[in-house]
């Protein structure tokens, strides 16, 4: 088997075991650790966006960053994820080495940087199209692993051209969840990775909670629209046990306060009655009042 596929397996393995055990928001460290392979160290990051490991001769992961200098961006014209040129030479090694990967329809492994050191893995993502007016290429997400069919020289794999709704569909949906991993990781870093209510620090059981909820049209993805909350407290915030005043007071619904139902009522809800809101450390990331008043006034309807 060539091993240009054999190491594209592996990555995608390897990815999957990493999701696994730490969800699919991965550490550049973890990205840059890598994986073994016959020997050799495969990490799936480098300084640059396209990245080729010294193992393979064409690329194997294209990356975005924060504050990085391209316009990475799903374009609601086609649905499809534009990735820019390294530079604006088309014949750069880099983008000379992307072309190849589409005309070869080999997968890529796509890492979304939502926050400084944190991306979202997605892959197998192909390129689709090759757009040298825009200086970008176009990239279509699938939702299994490759299929390859092998023969003595090459493999190829046939995927569905850029019009196929089936993959416009599923890279929208990708859409969706780097926005809801963009939001959860800038709401989790504004307040400490704690609950704004009882200070958990276990980033794993933290959820971002928005005040008006994103299915709205008032909803925004800003952090001043969410609440770092424990999974047990953004259900009752959701569920209007909880609610939260313009003045950053945690208020307890009165049928509950009346309830009598063991330790964890009496400390993980009631006992927050009246207790002030832990806010985030800059006051340009405190929760909109507007919204905890628009959010607040259904609470007392509750």
């Amino acid at each position: 088997m060539d091993i240009d596929l054999q190491v594209r397996i592996a990555a995608f393995n390897w990815l999957s075991e990493q999701v696994n055990s730490h969800g699919d928001v991965l550490t550049r460290d973890i990205l840059l650790r890598g994986f073994g392979f016959q020997g050799q160290r495969v990490p799936l990051v480098a300084p640059n966006g396209i990245f080729k490991p010294q193992i393979l001769e064409l690329p194997l992961s294209i990356t975005t960053t924060t504050k990085g200098p391209y316009d990475d961006n799903y374009l609601e014209k086609d649905g499809f994820l534009h990735y820019r040129y390294r530079g604006d030479n088309p014949n750069h090694r880099d983008n000379v080495g992307l072309r190849k990967v589409f005309e070869l329809n080999l997968p890529l492994v796509y890492l979304h940087g939502l926050q400084p050191g944190k991306y979202l893995a997605i892959y197998p993502v192909y390129i689709v199209g090759d757009d040298t007016n825009n200086l970008t290429f176009n990239i279509s997400v699938d939702d299994h692993l490759p299929t390859f069919t092998y023969s003595e020289s090459s493999f190829s794999r046939q995927i569905a051209e850029v019009s196929d709704p089936r993959h416009a569909y599923i890279t929208a949906m990708v859409k969706v969840r780097l926005q809801q991993r963009s939001f959860r990781e800038k709401v989790l870093d504004a307040y400490r990775s704690q609950c704004a209510f009882c200070r958990l620090r276990h980033r794993e059981l933290l959820d971002a909670a928005h005040i008006i909820p994103d299915n709205m049209s008032e909803s925004t993805s800003k952090i001043e629209n969410g609440i770092s909350l424990c999974k047990l407290h953004h259900s009752a915030y959701d569920s209007f046990i909880l609610g939260v005043t313009p003045d950053y007071i945690i208020q307890v619904r009165e049928d509950i306060l009346e309830e009598e139902d063991g330790p964890v009522l009496q400390h993980g809800l009631k006992g927050l009655h009246k207790t002030k809101l832990i806010l985030p450390t800059l006051k340009s990331h405190y929760p909109s009042r507007e919204a905890l008043e628009w959010r607040y006034s259904r609470f007392e309807q509750a």
